[in-house]
């Protein structure tokens, strides 16, 4: 079979954009539907999309990602995944922002591969310590809010008297659900989702 181009594009979070990334992969030429994309922490690599890719590549295709830290963002697992990729499976794999990385050039001097190898493992610490810095920043400033009083999270709701009574009168067979749901003002997907919370 001939070989295919793949892209794993990720953001950290859903409410994170990937445009630019999948911009960048639609410019090399790679199919919208070899582009595959999470929103997903990377501090580990137990992701849906990356592993369905995993299923799909084959030796000799290549893989492209925008740069190290959308791989992952944990040290050993980066390091990991590249030996996977490259020696176990036998995919090219192609970093854009960080070209020494591409591994269709083998490094033909030792000084080469040192590089090559030195900049694997700057990149994969730098991602990793990222990450670290990021939960510690997290950390300082839920301590902070916590110490002004500042309630953390979703505010919890509070069910007024008539709805908790309506739905214990529907739950003790007192009235029909119909009439519950006409009390209430409430569709039957919203009146069932009320009586599970209660």
């Amino acid at each position: 079979m001939t070989p295919q181009k793949y892209a794993y594009v990720r953001v950290s979070s859903k409410y994170q954009k990937v445009s630019r990334q999948v911009k960048e992969m639609l410019k090399l030429g790679i199919p919208k539907s070899n582009i595959f994309i999470e929103k997903a922490s990377g501090k580990n690599f137990n992701r849906t999309e990356y592993l369905k890719l995993l299923k799909i590549l084959k030796a000799g295709d290549t893989l492209y990602i925008c740069n190290i830290d959308r791989l992952g963002r944990n040290y050993e697992g980066i390091i990991s995944e590249w030996h996977r990729l490259t020696k176990e499976l036998g995919v090219i794999v192609k970093v854009i922002d960080t070209p020494i990385l591409d591994t269709d050039t083998p490094p033909s001097t030792l000084i080469e591969k040192y590089l090559q190898d030195m900049t694997l493992l700057t990149l994969a610490f730098q991602s990793a310590q990222e990450l670290h810095n990021i939960k510690e920043r997290q950390k300082a400033g839920i301590t902070i809010a916590k110490e002004k009083g500042i309630s953390l999270g979703r505010p919890k709701i509070v069910r007024t008297d008539k709805e908790i009574a309506t739905i214990k009168a529907w739950q003790g067979g007192v009235i029909t659900l119909q009439e519950a749901m006409q009390k209430l003002n409430l569709k039957k997907s919203a009146f069932y989702k009320l009586a599970n919370e209660l």
